[in-house]
């Protein structure tokens, strides 16, 4: 009996042992009445949630697709990332599990930032997906769907071991150096000089798309874009500098956004023209939060690998035409809904299968409100500033340092494990968190610690104690100032 098949059964045997979310679920009756729906998965790198048409604060971003079909889609206003920067929010999603049941918690390694400045020895960061794991696609294969990986992968190995039938451009890397070909990226031959990858992409959902329409297909498609580094055509920049922002490389990132929505349309045409487009669910969202920018202001706190909301507030969307009601819906969700969320709509049960996220195919389906429930992430690792300047984390040499967070209702906590710190934020009434009302609110302070608590417990998530040898309080302390001098 191989290992999988072994560990496969161990899940099943002890399923009722993890968190609530984990115990074996069949779809509810209206699921089952449901033709299972062929999946569009779009999930754009780095972009924010302010960084589309609809929830921006100026009318810079040019995104009239995206805004198309968020008035066709049910448009979730508090939909979080499962991490703050890329491959921990994408293992996240891809095994349905947080951080500590996968060990990716950051883009390794986790010592990152001056080791004078750190004071706690981070936990080590896995590179990628064990191969036990039993991804989204495995699980979508197994439901009869044919499978599709289009872009950035960035969790270990090629897809093609982890359920996708077909992979274009998936591989280790992070990020591509070239949007113009040629792209020099494993699993993805060079086109005509001057072709642009998200174009490119696009291009082999698209084919790939029409060779198996008459199957259930699952299209997953990271694309590369808004990772940096910011490349775009050139008349397209020229077009954003006209409109006021003087930043030349806050014009491209403006001018990449759109090239991204164009490549959108694309695909919603596609599924149009091959009337495809009723029995499609299309899934929109980010990875994680975009970049703070000057040029584009937020309500935000933070960008991305921060876990103020700037870093995990992602925009999300679902359309299945006639199925799911348009709308707007303020319930939280995070993208370890995904995994029980499509289980559920192909009409496959979870079979053991150890899952944090929960289905939201009632919600999505009959408009019927989920059970309340707390969101969690946790971050035992250093992520040094990006800028400054902008980044707005706890202090400016770090967007993260140590620590966990939770989402309760409207409340949000975040604790830092260096010197046992609590932040305590009203969402409802400060969505920017500037207001910390740990001192100020002990009683909601208590609780939601001791949900934190025990919610680590229970997950096995590791807390970093152990003192870095070379950290220095005198230097930590001097840089911050020198940091904080440089911005009056």
């Amino acid at each position: 009996m191989s290992l999988r098949i072994v560990l496969l059964a161990l899940m099943f045997l002890t399923s009722g042992c993890g968190s609530d979310n984990s115990s074996p679920q069949e779809p509810d009756a209206q699921t089952k009445s449901q033709t299972p729906p062929n999946v569009v998965m779009i999930v754009v790198d780095d972009l924010g949630w302010a960084d589309v048409g609809y929830n921006q604060n100026t009318d810079l971003f040019e995104t009239p697709n995206i805004d198309q079909l968020a008035k066709q889609s049910l448009r979730f206003d508090n939909a979080y990332a499962g991490a703050a920067n890329c491959a921990p929010s994408r293992a996240v999603l891809m095994s349905g599990q947080y951080g500590p049941r996968h060990g990716i918690y950051t883009v390794s390694p986790s010592t990152r930032g001056d080791v004078q400045t750190r004071k706690l020895i981070p936990t080590k960061n896995k590179r990628g997906l064990n191969a036990e794991v039993v991804t989204l696609a495995e699980s979508l294969k197994e439901a009869g769907y044919t499978t599709g990986h289009f872009g950035k992968w960035h969790l270990g190995a090629d897809p093609d071991t982890q359920g996708f039938d077909k992979n274009v451009a998936g591989s280790g890397n992070g990020m591509t150096f070239h949007y113009y070909s040629p792209y020099k990226l494993p699993n993805i031959e060079d086109g005509p000089e001057g072709e642009y990858l998200t174009r490119r992409l696009t291009t082999e959902v698209i084919d790939w798309v029409t060779s198996i329409k008459d199957k259930p297909f699952f299209a997953y498609v990271p694309y590369y874009t808004v990772h940096t580094p910011f490349q775009a055509d050139a008349s397209v920049i020229q077009q954003y500098l006209d409109k006021g922002i003087t930043d030349k490389k806050q014009a491209t990132f403006a001018a990449m956004v759109e090239h991204m929505d164009n490549n959108v349309g694309r695909i919603l045409d596609m599924l149009k023209a091959q009337n495809l487009a009723d029995n499609t669910l299309v899934i929109f969202t980010s990875d994680n939060g975009g970049y703070k920018m000057s040029s584009f202001p937020s309500p935000l706190r933070a960008g991305k690998g921060s876990y103020y909301e700037g870093g995990l507030r992602v925009p999300l969307l679902f359309r299945w035409p006639n199925k799911i009601k348009p709308g707007i819906d303020s319930t939280p969700v995070i993208n370890a809904d995904f995994y029980p969320t499509l289980l559920s709509m192909s009409q496959k049960p979870k079979s053991g299968l150890v899952l944090d996220g929960v289905d939201l195919s009632p919600l999505l389906l009959k408009q019927a409100a989920l059970q309340s429930r707390d969101l969690f992430w946790h971050f035992p690792v250093y992520l040094q500033a990006h800028n400054s300047k902008t980044d707005q984390g706890q202090d400016p040499l770090f967007r993260t340092r140590p620590g966990s967070a939770m989402r309760s209702g409207n409340w949000k906590l975040l604790h830092y494990f260096e010197n046992n710190e609590y932040e305590l934020y009203d969402l409802s009434a400060d969505l920017g968190e500037t207001n910390n009302l740990a001192d100020k609110r002990p009683s909601i302070l208590k609780d939601l610690s001791a949900k934190l608590d025990n919610w680590r417990t229970q997950i096995g998530a590791p807390i970093p104690s152990e003192l870095n040898p070379q950290y220095s309080e005198e230097v930590n302390q001097q840089l911050i100032e020198k940091e904080l001098f440089k911005r009056k």
